[in-house]
């Protein structure tokens, strides 16, 4: 038999079969995918066989089939274990606020880089727009023309207020979605609005310290009945977003407005840092590529984690 992992909770997969029908599954002995070394060999999204076992309602996975691309970040606890967040994704996308909790340019930029590295389209969903004052607009502003410009769909929204939902509805038809961002941005509310249905539980944000409560322990994949049928990956809140096994000399190209410079510059593998006639770092003076894009390239290439200490909103 053969289905989709819709949960995961560790040691128990939920399959999802072509009659729509959810069976209990487990790996049976040890269980590993090609060249990943991940803390979950089995991931949301994956197609996989399995049989039943005698005499019970649950199986046991026998194969996992190939994936057309998987989201993947590292852990920035002391672990640094991987984790493949979800598999065969159509679109993905990074919930964003600016306060109640903040989300800082250096996470978007691993998250969109990350995306670009596994060839999944990502879009950027700006939520609790309807709570920014003066100075937060002006900040969402920034960042939408820094992310609109490379050429990143950028939405702004109020899921509370059902605030462009149908937009982001009509993204989705016929698609599997994934969902991401810090806790407390929004993803339950937001998938809430969209199939009122999933009553998916939410939590308010802790005002001391700005950072949400996570309510989504595992991730989930939940069908929403549109025509054709549509569906949607939860996953748990993420504080950080390390990448994974990025080379020194492919970063440049995870950054659309780099890759598309490359070219230009005098040498073959320029690093774009101390290089002459490098076309990036020109662009980059002439105000054609935001510092605060060109800093996350930095921090990326020299291997630092997110530094929250210096998180800025300095563009």
């Amino acid at each position: 038999m053969t289905g989709v992992v819709v949960k995961s909770t560790g040691s128990w997969y939920w399959v999802r079969t072509e009659s729509h029908a959810q069976i209990q599954c487990r790996i049976r002995g040890k269980f590993r995918t090609k060249g990943i070394k991940s803390t979950n060999p089995l991931t949301v999204g994956d197609h996989v066989d399995f049989e039943m076992e005698l005499n019970t309602n649950t199986g046991v996975i026998t194969n996992i089939h190939d994936r057309k691309n998987y989201i993947v970040r590292k852990s920035v606890n002391l672990s640094k274990q991987t984790h493949i967040i979800a598999a065969n994704i159509d679109l993905a996308f990074l919930l964003v606020t600016l306060d109640n909790p903040p989300t800082f340019p250096p996470f978007i930029d691993r998250f969109l880089a990350t995306a670009e590295a596994y060839g999944i389209e990502a879009i950027l969903l700006f939520n609790k727009m309807d709570l920014n004052d003066e100075k937060l607009e002006s900040k969402k502003n920034e960042l939408v023309k820094i992310y609109s410009d490379i050429g990143y769909q950028c939405i702004e929204m109020a899921a509370t207020e059902n605030m462009n939902i149908e937009k982001v509805k009509n993204l989705m038809l016929g698609k599997i979605s994934m969902f991401s961002g810090h806790s407390g941005v929004g993803k339950s509310t937001l998938i809430n609005a969209i199939d009122p249905s999933l009553q998916l539980k939410t939590a308010a944000v802790s005002s001391q310290h700005k950072q949400g409560q996570h309510t989504t322990t595992f991730a989930e994949m939940f069908a929403i009945p549109t025509e054709p049928e549509s569906y949607i990956i939860d996953t748990p809140g993420i504080k950080g977003f390390g990448v994974v096994d990025f080379e020194k000399h492919e970063i440049s190209d995870y950054f659309p407005e780099f890759f598309a410079r490359k070219d230009q510059c005098k040498f073959n593998n320029c690093l774009h840092v101390n290089e002459p006639k490098c076309a990036v770092k020109q662009a980059l003076e002439n105000g054609e590529i935001s510092t605060s894009r060109y800093r996350s390239y930095l921090q990326l290439l020299e291997g630092e984690e997110e530094n929250y200490r210096t998180n800025t909103y300095d563009f």
